[in-house]
C-alpha cells in the first residue's frame, strides 16, 4: 500500500516533524542500518529517504521500526549504477516526490545538480524538471555531505549519509530533520550518537 502524507497537508496549526535520511548503501555499506537511526526517528511523523538505499528492505525497516509513512527518491545507485542490481519497483520509491506537509510543498529527489550554471541550469529549471514547479523545501542527497542552506527562498536540506559520511569509510554518520510549524520550515542535521564528526575539508 502506498504511503500518504494527506493527514498533514492542511494541518497549518500543527507542528510536523520529518526524519531525513539518504545514501544508506545497504548492504554495500553494512548489512543493516545503525540502531541509532531508529532511536533518533522515534518521534517523527514521516521519513523521507533521498535515495541510494540499494535494498528496498531499508524502507520496510524504517516503516516497521518507526511506525510512520516512508517516502523515497530513486538514486543513481538504485538504477543499477556502478554495477549494482536495480532496486525493484515499490510505491514508496519514485524518481521524485512532491509532498505537502503543513501547507508547504516539499520536494524529494536524489541528485540536485548544484551549484547553478545559468542560463543552462538554474534552481527554477531543476524544480520544473523534478517537481513540475516551485516547492518550498527540497530534500536531496547524492553527495554524502550534510548541508542546510537557502537559495532563492527555497530551503535546501541534504542529510548526508548515516553509513558513508562525506564519502569516507563506513562509520556512523548523519541524518536530518525538517520541522514545519505553522507553515514555517526549520531544518537541521545531526551526527548519530557515538559518531566521531568528520571535519569539513
Amino acid at each position: 500500500m502506498a504511503p500518504t502524507a494527506s493527514r498533514f497537508e492542511a494541518c497549518y496549526a500543527c507542528c510536523v516533524l520529518l526524519g531525513l535520511i539518504s545514501d544508506t548503501h545497504i548492504p554495500e555499506a553494512r548489512e543493516a542500518l545503525w540502531p541509532e537511526v531508529y532511536d533518533a526517528f522515534r518521534d517523527v511523523d514521516a521519513i523521507l529517504h533521498a535515495g541510494d538505499l540499494h535494498a528496498i528492505e531499508v524502507l520496510d525497516w524504517l516503516e516497521q521500526r518507526c511506525g510512520v509513512p516512508v517516502f523515497a527518491a530513486r538514486g543513481n545507485g538504485d538504477d543499477g549504477g556502478g554495477g549494482r542490481p536495480v532496486t525493484p519497483e515499490d510505491p514508496r520509491l519514485k524518481p521524485a516526490h512532491v509532498l505537502t506537509f503543513g501547507g508547504l510543498r516539499v520536494g524529494l529527489v536524489h541528485d540536485l545538480a548544484l551549484p547553478e550554471w545559468p542560463p543552462y541550469r538554474t534552481l527554477e529549471s531543476m524544480m520544473d524538471h523534478h517537481f513540475g514547479g516551485r516547492v518550498d523545501v527540497i530534500v536531496h542527497g547524492d553527495t554524502h555531505v550534510e548541508e542546510v542552506s537557502e537559495l532563492k527562498g527555497v530551503l535546501l536540506v541534504n542529510p548526508g549519509s548515516p553509513t558513508f559520511p562525506r564519502n569516507y569509510t563506513v562509520r556512523k554518520g548523519t541524518i536530518g530533520f525538517l520541522e514545519i510549524d505553522r507553515g514555517s520550515p526549520r531544518a537541521w542535521v545531526q551526527w548519530l550518537p557515538g559518531a566521531t564528526p568528520i571535519p569539513r575539508r
